[in-house]
């Protein structure tokens, strides 16, 4: 079976000459390969394409068959890495998390620590007057994250 390292090492040829990036890869039972390709400005086709030619002419058929999807995350797919989190600062998202369950809220940085949104809620602040907005910035650690996805808006 072919190794996901084997097909990193490819890839990771391929990505020195531009600003794409690797967010995963998974070889599945029957060399079934998909590579997750992202970059900060968005994905074209013509990089996909660009990147399975050159992972497939570093591969030999007649060692081993095998089937190879190149493609970019989905919208809806959660965050992997860091690098997603980075270049989604300023947008909205919707974070689920071990303890409290669901956040939503702007993304305002990510480190290798973790990340810090800005929640927005209605809250009483004064017994006079009716329901304020609240901003609070809250900070999380990787470990506290289940999944993390962008707030897809029309």
């Amino acid at each position: 079976m072919i190794k996901a390292d084997t097909i990193q090492k490819l890839a990771e040829t391929k990505l020195a000459e531009g600003t794409n990036f690797i967010v995963d890869i998974v070889v599945k039972p029957g060399n079934k390969i998909t590579i997750l390709l992202d970059n900060d400005n968005g994905v074209s086709i013509n990089d996909c394409i660009a990147m399975s030619r050159h992972v497939e002419a570093g591969l030999d058929r007649e060692v081993e068959d095998f089937e190879l999807n190149v493609m970019s995350p989905g919208l809806s797919e959660p965050f992997k890495i860091l690098r997603q989190y980075q270049k989604n600062i300023g947008k909205q998202v919707d974070v689920v998390t071990t303890e409290s369950g669901k956040l939503s809220g702007k993304l305002l940085s990510a480190t290798q620590k973790g990340i810090e949104l800005e929640i927005k809620s209605k809250e009483k602040t004064d017994p006079k007057k009716g329901k304020q907005v609240v901003i609070n910035n809250i900070s999380l650690t990787f470990n506290q994250i289940k999944k993390t996805t962008v707030v897809i808006s029309f």
